[in-house]
């Protein structure tokens, strides 16, 4: 069943039977005899066929997803059963938000590597919703996450403190003064994350402390953009202390000083619900642990 499975989601995920039997070096006819032996098994067809593409019907959409929870919870029982013979080793899929993952995570990962250079990592970044709902559907084994979340289906660990600044070009006129009221940001333009990022998530969460809301807002799906634009001129953001450690040291961007700051919020990790983890996902959880101190500080400059 597994490997009807397999085959299927692919299918499914290339829309083209084609490309599914390519990527799965398998021939195009023993692709649809297993899709076809899958839909005699569940008794109803699966997907829609024409002559350039195939794609799910409803009853398709329910066991693609289904399948994918399946296949995961296949893939790690085999970890788990090869982990009582041997060391550390083997796949581990992790996700991480914008800010932990591009910023953070691969000091994390070179340590990794140094101790068990068997673990063969695959890292996925988005933002932190798109994470948590990844790891809930089983398509990852962890994910890093920045902001608060209540969900039953998965464990939830804060393991690091982050802090967070108001920031500025180097010629903006706030950076330059010893204090700023937070009122007098009001007219200024704030550039912003999206919507489901937990950068965007602190942003309002400062807003609303203030009782503030900006006239002027830009919304931005990318830190490394937002950066550049207020390096540029183009208005002010709040953003962790790591994604600006470079610009503060090289003098391009500055806090903006005002009363209350920094502000804090937790990075935390999020697994499944399970008693038992592979050992390479209990020596990278071990790792994350070790480095809360170091994610907790930076000087302001």
């Amino acid at each position: 069943m597994d490997q009807l499975l397999h085959v299927f989601v692919k299918v499914a995920e290339k829309k083209n039977f084609t490309r599914a039997a390519e990527e799965l070096h398998m021939t195009q006819p023993a692709v649809s005899q297993h899709v076809q032996t899958l839909e005699r098994l569940m008794g109803t067809k699966l997907l829609e066929r024409n002559n350039k593409y195939v794609k799910l019907n409803k009853a398709g959409e329910i066991v693609y997803h289904h399948a994918k929870e399946i296949l995961g919870l296949y893939t790690r029982m085999n970890h788990l059963i090869d982990d009582l013979m041997n060391r550390a080793s083997g796949a581990l899929s992790i996700g991480a938000s914008y800010t932990y993952g591009e910023y953070i995570l691969p000091h994390i990962m070179a340590e990794l590597h140094k101790q068990y250079p068997l673990i063969k990592p695959a890292i996925t970044i988005g933002n932190s919703n798109e994470i948590v709902e990844m790891v809930s559907n089983h398509q990852l084994d962890v994910g890093i996450i920045e902001m608060d979340i209540e969900m039953k289906d998965v464990y939830i660990e804060p393991f690091a403190e982050d802090q967070m600044f108001i920031i500025a070009s180097a010629n903006h006129p706030y950076a330059k003064k010893e204090k700023v009221s937070i009122d007098d940001l009001r007219s200024e333009t704030w550039i912003v994350r999206e919507t489901g990022s937990g950068t965007r998530k602190a942003t309002d969460k400062l807003f609303s402390k203030y009782n503030f809301f900006p006239h002027d807002i830009m919304e931005f799906g990318s830190t490394q953009l937002i950066k550049e634009a207020v390096e540029a001129g183009l208005g002010i953001t709040f953003l962790s202390q790591w994604t600006v450690k470079k610009e503060l040291s090289f003098g391009t961007l500055k806090l903006i000083n005002i009363d209350g700051q920094p502000f804090f919020r937790q990075f935390s990790f999020i697994t499944q619900k399970t008693p038992f983890y592979t050992k390479a996902m209990e020596v990278f959880l071990d790792i994350l642990r070790k480095h809360r101190t170091s994610a907790n500080s930076l000087a302001k400059q």
